[in-house]
C-alpha cells in the first residue's frame, strides 16, 4: 500500500475495474498501474481472496494489462 499519488492512475482502463472496484482498490491503498503490474503470485492471490473473485484478475490478466498500461498507456 502507498499513499494516494498527487495523480492517480485510472483503474477503470483495466478491463474488469469498475468504479466500485477501484475504490475497493484505493482503500487497499492501490492506486497505480506499477503497483497492479508488480503484483506477485502472493498479491494476487491474497486480493483475489479478499475480493471473493475465484480467479478474475488472471482471467482479466489485469497484470498484463496494468504492464501495458504502465509503460505508456494514457491517463485519464
Amino acid at each position: 500500500a502507498m499513499e494516494k499519488p498527487e495523480q492517480p492512475d485510472n483503474l477503470k482502463l483495466i478491463s474488469g475495474i469498475g468504479p466500485k472496484l477501484e475504490q475497493v482498490l484505493n482503500g487497499l491503498g492501490v492506486w497505480t498501474y506499477g503497483q497492479i503490474a508488480s503484483w506477485g503470485r502472493e498479491e494476487i492471490a491474497w486480493v483475489d481472496d479478499y475480493l471473493s473473485f475465484k480467479g478474475r484478475i488472471d482471467r482479466d490478466d489485469w497484470i498484463g494489462q496494468a504492464t501495458k498500461l504502465a509503460s505508456g498507456g494514457t491517463k485519464h
